[in-house]
């Protein structure tokens, strides 16, 4: 059997980004992801991926924008982008919005765009 590692979660200091970033490969995982808390207004810039990204909304109100589409996402909501294709969210609520970003990839590749 092997060992088991766990990733602490750490308050953001002020200022400082709440992005949470998990790279499996150091873990011994081969899935890769962002926790993220956005404020309303923010979200990621425009970038891809050589791999579909999954994302599972679990508070707030999303708008994705892929490729030339647009889809509005809710607590609860599962959206996924396919490889290649550019995309980015943004929060359109009035608090916050988290976020799981799947990665299935050991490492995270992306490219901004």
């Amino acid at each position: 059997m092997g060992m088991v590692r766990v990733r602490r979660h750490r308050e953001a200091a002020p200022g400082q980004s709440r992005t949470v970033r998990f790279q499996g490969r150091d873990f011994g995982a081969p899935v890769s992801m962002f926790l993220t808390d956005s404020a309303p207004g923010t979200g990621s810039s425009l970038h891809r991926h050589p791999y579909p990204e999954t994302w599972v909304v679990r508070e707030g109100e999303a708008e994705f924008s892929v490729g030339e589409q647009r889809h509005r996402a809710s607590a609860g909501d599962i959206v996924v982008a396919p490889a290649h294709v550019p995309h980015r969210f943004l929060n359109i609520g009035a608090g916050s919005l988290r976020l799981v970003c799947i990665h299935p990839s050991n490492v995270i590749v992306q490219e901004e765009l």
